[in-house]
């Protein structure tokens, strides 16, 4: 297998919003999508590859990313685990519990992947998700929260209504 390694991982850059059907089938827009197959192709060279779908830390959101990420998000949960440590030497299990959440799927030549029904529940996405590429990671976000949610970037509130508006769905 063709693994990436850390420094020759394409970066996400790129919005654009999907479909999601009632399983939870959703297409990566194809802004994104190539950058995805870069990263983390099929063993057998054919189109597609793996994708994997957690929780995001802090926002009402999922994150995507590619398995050569799992080993720079596990070094970043180190170092935040070993900086936990307190003066009785314990640490915060939390820390781990709460951000190794992902699971991995696969996605077609078309990047089109399944959504764990898990994480999907938790973001409250249903009929459209909106994607943002964070260099590292991608964000996916039902639309309408996004537009809700205090505090985020209006370039990136700006870009969900555009893609909203292209495809008639109503915010």
């Amino acid at each position: 297998m063709c693994e990436v390694g850390v420094s020759e991982r394409g970066l996400y850059q790129g919005s654009g919003i999907g479909l999601v059907d009632d399983k939870g089938r959703v297409a990566i827009p194809n802004a994104l999508r190539s950058t995805l197959a870069q990263n983390a192709p099929r063993p057998d060279g054919k189109d597609g590859g793996t994708i994997i779908i957690a929780v995001h830390e802090t926002e009402r959101c999922l994150i995507a990313y590619d398995p050569g990420y799992v080993a720079v998000l596990k070094k970043e949960l180190d170092a935040r685990t070993e900086m936990s440590r307190g003066p009785d030497g314990r640490i915060d299990y939390n820390i781990k519990r709460d951000l190794a959440n992902g699971e991995a799927v696969p996605f077609d030549g078309s990047g089109r992947f399944i959504m764990p029904g898990f994480p999907r529940f938790h973001a409250g996405i249903t009929g459209h998700a909106f994607f943002w590429g964070t260099f590292d990671y991608i964000e996916i976000w039902d639309p309408k929260t996004l537009v809700d949610t205090p505090g985020l970037p209006a370039k990136m509130i700006s870009a969900a209504r555009f893609h909203c508006q292209e495809k008639g769905i109503a915010l």
